[in-house]
């Protein structure tokens, strides 16, 4: 497989993971490096209309 062009470069596929019982999505390097996230972070993930929003989980 080769490389997305650069116009598709944010573009994700959805894969299955757990036979199926959860999705995952691959999120960019360099997006996770500006937001300052690590490895196991907790995150939280709402709903808004039709888009999915995901945020840093703070105690």
């Amino acid at each position: 497989m080769g490389r997305r062009p650069l116009s598709e470069k944010h573009i994700r596929s959805l894969t299955k993971v757990s036979g199926g019982k959860s999705y995952a999505i691959i999120i960019p390097r360099e997006m996770v490096n500006d937001l300052k996230w690590r490895a196991r972070q907790k995150l939280v993930i709402s709903k808004r209309g039709k888009k999915l929003v995901i945020e840093d989980w703070e105690p």
